[in-house]
């Protein structure tokens, strides 16, 4: 009897650009890819932060190297896409909470610029280049729950994060008879430096902890598994559909 074969999580040979790479779910993306064996372009505007970040992977033995970016700029992307990548991880993000009656015309383009219009020509330049090159990818996007249900001083964050999931949608039905794959990943609240201000709040840590099932928030290495997941070759049949890594948030 010929026993199926669980397909491989292995990497090795394949080109990855991770944007938002210098820090939190970014660089934990990044790390999850290099440690896999693809080589790992990791983009960000930061350049100083960035480049820590990815001494600290090369000294790990995994091939990096670094890139300012700041994806807003849609008429620089053509130019990373000189040559197709495997895999491209958006991770890059912006959020400006506030009250819905509060928000002001700046904050609001600002989150839209980065978290649907950044990934929107990131997402098409990507396909593109693969198209053009024949070959197949997976594009990863790092949205969020919020993408899903609504929050309390979130209208701005989660209208960009719905749009995005249908964004994702829309491609993969396009994208898909070339072979490219487009997913996201929706994290509840994760443990970052960015988070911490947030979760250090007690009346907003215990309005978190009422909605994840699960008796914690999340780390970044919880995303990491998912990440590599849609990266490689064991999800070869998962389009257009998103992983909720929510402890449960949306299930209730």
């Amino acid at each position: 009897m010929d026993l199926p074969r669980t397909p491989k999580f292995d990497l090795t040979g394949q080109r990855a650009l991770v944007t938002g790479a210098s820090s939190g779910i970014g660089l934990g993306c990044a790390a999850a890819m290099a440690e896999a064996g693809a080589h790992v372009v990791c983009a960000a505007r930061r350049l100083d932060v960035l480049q820590a970040s990815v001494d600290a992977m090369a000294a790990q033995g995994w091939s990096v190297e670094a890139l300012p970016l700041d994806q807003t700029d849609v008429a620089a992307l053509p130019a990373v896409f000189d040559a197709p990548f495997d895999i491209v991880v958006n991770s890059a993000g912006l959020a400006r909470h506030s009250p819905a009656l509060e928000t002001t015309p700046d904050d609001f383009d600002a989150v839209m610029n980065v978290n649907l219009r950044g990934a929107y020509f990131l997402s098409a330049e990507a396909a593109k280049a693969l198209m053009s090159a024949g070959k197949r990818g997976s594009i990863i996007h790092i949205s969020s729950q919020m993408g899903h249900v609504g929050g309390v001083d979130r209208a701005v964050y989660c209208a960009s994060k719905h749009a995005l999931e249908g964004m994702v949608k829309s491609m993969a039905i396009e994208w898909g008879k070339s072979g490219i794959r487009i997913n996201t990943i929706c994290p509840t609240f994760i443990r970052t430096p960015l988070s911490a201000v947030t979760l250090d709040n007690p009346e907003r840590l215990a309005w978190i902890m009422d909605k994840i099932k699960l008796p914690r928030v999340g780390e970044i290495e919880d995303i990491m598994g998912a990440a590599l997941f849609l990266a490689s070759d064991a999800s070869a049949m998962v389009t257009g559909t998103s992983m909720m890594i929510d402890g449960g948030w949306t299930a209730g």
